[in-house]
């Protein structure tokens, strides 16, 4: 499990900074004007969700028109609304700068069975996986989560890291794994992919939200990794043109008319994936979807089943 992490300090700070800012107001003029310091503290503490609702706004206008997928309803707006900003709190407030080691990888009598190489996205770090990595533990499943750093570099540079998860797992359990990535996450796969030359070292490649064909957010970001993002990019191009001599291994892709990070909703989709919808839910929300979660599990379970169907039948025919 890593020992750093710089977007957890960078959270830090910034969650810090925010609450102190808060009570501040609070205490200066909780004596004047109760009305007054709690609508400065709600304002203070309010600025992600109000960014969020004009990502959303945006996404409404956006996806409104998109072949193939349902218009986003306002009721679905509102409540990708609501759930998000829970999210937002729970996710960069709590778990990735305060809990990022709180789970720590499984490899531990797993021999045999497939794991899961967890992925994060932008501007994240391995605690955004705490929720999957409690209920894998809990079923025996072998996982490994990365922190994908430095925060703001090259998504070509992320490799590494991926390999190094991914032979982390081969290792310890003999069998290759399941690559999930979040957002970013599955560009980082896709990366890692074009460098490894292994073929049959992923088992399966599932996605969530992940700006495959880039998304129309990352224009205003002079980030490298946040540039390299942008729709039709040149570098989402080259990795486009090295899969179509080198596919990728099965891949699930997961996206939603509500994503506010990624879309239009389409960009998620990936040509001869499994691509599956589901409406209503926002970028991270979409990540801790019940369908996801259970429908990974269930490829999981799926490749267990068919390597072991194989081992017996193998096993059977050298006895004949």
């Amino acid at each position: 499990m890593p020992q750093h992490s710089t977007l957890a300090r960078m959270l830090q700070v910034s969650t810090l900074f925010q609450l102190s800012l808060a009570l501040a107001w609070l205490a200066w003029r909780w004596p004047h004007s109760i009305a007054q310091a709690a609508f400065g503290a709600a304002l203070v503490l309010s600025v992600a969700p109000v960014i969020l609702a004009i990502e959303l706004l945006i996404v409404s206008r956006i996806n409104r028109s998109q072949p193939g997928v349902p218009a986003p309803r306002p009721a679905q707006l509102l409540h990708a609304w609501g759930s998000e900003s829970v999210h937002f709190f729970r996710t960069f407030c709590w778990r990735q700068p305060f809990r990022w080691r709180a789970e720590p990888d499984f490899l531990e009598g797993c021999r045999g069975r497939t794991g899961v190489l967890l992925v994060h996205g932008f501007m994240c770090n391995r605690g955004f996986w705490n929720a999957w990595m409690r209920v894998l533990r809990a079923r025996g499943i072998p996982h490994v989560a990365v922190n994908l750093e430095p925060v703001y570099g090259s998504i070509d540079a992320y490799g590494p890291i991926v390999d190094a998860g991914v032979r982390r797992l081969h290792e310890a359990t003999g069998c290759a794994p399941v690559l999930v990535g979040h957002s970013m996450g599955g560009l980082a796969a896709r990366a890692w992919w074009r460098a490894s030359g292994n073929a049959a070292s992923v088992a399966a490649l599932v996605t969530i939200g992940s700006p495959h064909a880039g998304t129309w957010l990352a224009r205003w970001s002079s980030r490298t990794n946040g540039r390299q993002m942008r729709l039709q990019s040149e570098w989402l191009r080259a990795i486009a043109a090295h899969e179509e001599a080198r596919p990728l291994p099965p891949a699930t892709c997961w996206f939603s008319n509500c994503d506010n990070v990624v879309f239009p909703a389409p960009t998620a989709t990936l040509g001869g994936a499994q691509n599956r919808f589901v409406a209503g839910q926002a970028h991270v929300a979409l990540a801790f979807h019940p369908e996801v979660l259970a429908e990974t599990l269930a490829l999981v379970a799926r490749i267990d089943g068919a390597r072991q169907g194989e081992s017996v039948t193998g096993t059977a025919a050298e006895n004949v």
